[in-house]
């Protein structure tokens, strides 16, 4: 009977949505379910809605309990399912805010940018905690993270348990593979492609049908208005770069000084009539800010609102029952380079094709992206090696030296801006980062005198060390 823990089970859909997943394999019929939130309130909710769906699938031999206590339903895990949000709505808010008074006008801001460093300082130290109880009560348990910014949230992890078995998991491949074999008219089933990168900026390197190469039917639809319009971001990357990209172009527009330069750049290349995912500003924050999930929770446990019971296309549930049963799969992943992808550093984390059987999961060599491909990834990596050593070091100016090499936050602010964004923002969210104790950068002196034009136009950074 496998044990399958689910950290973060008070979320509103996705501790439901794997749940659903898993229990369509026959192997986890009789699988017991821990749910584990700091929040009773939800996690009372989440019990109720699975108790539901083992009502209206027919699973009379699963069960369920919750915790408040990761510790109690560790034990005897076997697979470790992480999805959590630390400091909630409140600290999203401050984020996308303080960082837009300096010029960074972010999208979804969780995976780079000052929302992605600032979620890492807040959410690092508890998964690593996570790491270290694994380790310690089920060592041979799998950990599948869902929790973002993936990469760096990897990389950490790793960095506290180098021998915990772990992988990050997002739904952008196949996501976008689904997209594009759609717009092309083919079923998904007949195409191969393979696919590499960092999370949320991998490229499919080849997209066949047949023996077919269908890159160049990709690359000219990328160029019909009527694709282009909605999701245009992504298709810039195609156009210019030659390879589709993985992941919204909202999520896109915000990890490079492209797109999001001006409010007339904005309106030209992150035009939201279509979607909010093509852009909008601070779309992160609509996507959080649910004051009805009391509501929405108990409609899915009166099945008012029922939860599919179809499977879906997150790889978590093939995981699980790749390893449990034996049967092969193939999933991506986010792992540890270690040679993978050749022209990318060995410590970073990479999103490639793994095997997965009875042996856990096995990532699969790819050999080196196409040059200009992995100086985009490169760029952004750094970025991720400092916000986790940050976290590392307990250092704050290395909080400040990931802000500067922000691809967008570089490009939208001066230095003496993004100190004192930096510190606002940190003292902002002092009650979700313990890790920092407190530490800010340090103040710098201004050495330019101001105009009253400039003043005008920008924030001054003097203003954010007045008391």
């Amino acid at each position: 009977m496998p044990k399958v823990v689910i950290i973060g089970a008070g979320s509103l859909v996705f501790s439901s949505r794997l749940t659903a997943d898993i229990l369509t394999y026959d192997a986890f019929k009789k699988a017991h379910f821990a749910l584990v939130d700091v929040d009773g309130e939800r996690l009372e909710y989440a019990e109720k809605i699975v108790h539901r769906m083992f009502k209206e699938g027919g699973y009379s031999d699963a069960t369920v309990s919750s915790h408040t206590d990761r510790l109690e339903a560790l034990k005897d895990a076997d697979y470790v399912i992480t999805s959590i949000l630390v400091g909630g709505y409140e600290a999203i808010e401050a984020e996308i805010d303080i960082a837009m008074k300096y010029g960074v006008d972010q999208c979804i801001g969780d995976t780079l940018t000052p929302g992605g460093i600032m979620r890492c300082l807040r959410t690092l130290p508890v998964l690593q905690e996570i790491a270290h109880d694994v380790m310690k009560i089920c060592p041979r348990a799998w950990v599948l993270n869902y929790t973002n910014p993936m990469s760096m949230l990897i990389w950490g992890m790793l960095e506290a348990e180098p021998e915990l078995n772990l992988v990050g998991l997002c739904h952008s491949v196949q996501g976008g593979a689904k997209q594009w074999s759609e717009r092309l008219g083919v079923d998904l089933d007949s195409v191969n492609y393979i696919c590499a990168g960092i999370n949320h900026q991998a490229f499919y390197l080849s997209f066949e049908q047949d023996g077919n190469d269908l890159l160049p039917q990709i690359r000219a639809l990328a160029e019909k208005p009527e694709i282009w319009k909605g999701d245009s971001t992504r298709m810039e990357y195609l156009k210019h770069f030659g390879f589709p990209v993985t992941e919204s172009s909202g999520h896109g527009s915000e990890y490079n000084p492209w797109f999001r330069k001006s409010a007339e750049t904005i309106a030209k290349y992150c035009d939201t009539s279509g979607s909010d995912w093509n852009g909008s500003h601070g779309y992160i924050k609509e996507l959080y800010n649910r004051p009805d999930w009391r509501e929405r929770m108990q409609a899915m446990a009166n099945w008012e609102k029922p939860v599919s019971l179809e499977r879906s296309h997150e790889y978590g549930s093939m995981i699980v029952n790749a390893i449990e049963t034996g049967e092969p799969t193939v999933v991506y992943g986010n792992v540890r380079n270690n040679g993978v992808i050749e022209n990318l550093p060995d410590d970073c984390i990479v999103e490639v094709p793994c095997l997965v059987d009875k042996n856990g999961l096995q990532p699969t060599f790819v050999g080196e992206l196409p040059s200009h491909l992995a100086a985009i990834n490169k760029k952004q990596i750094e970025v991720q090696r400092l916000a986790v050593e940050a976290v590392e070091t307990r250092d704050a100016e290395k909080v400040f030296y990931a802000m500067a090499m922000d691809p967008l936050t570089g490009m939208s602010a001066t230095l003496d801006q993004i100190r004192a964004m930096t510190r606002e923002i940190m003292e902002a969210q002092a009650e979700w980062i313990p890790v920092m104790n407190g530490a800010l950068p340090a103040e710098k002196p201004l050495m330019y005198e101001k105009s009253a034009a400039w003043i005008e136009k920008h924030v001054d950074p003097a203003d954010a060390y007045d008391d």
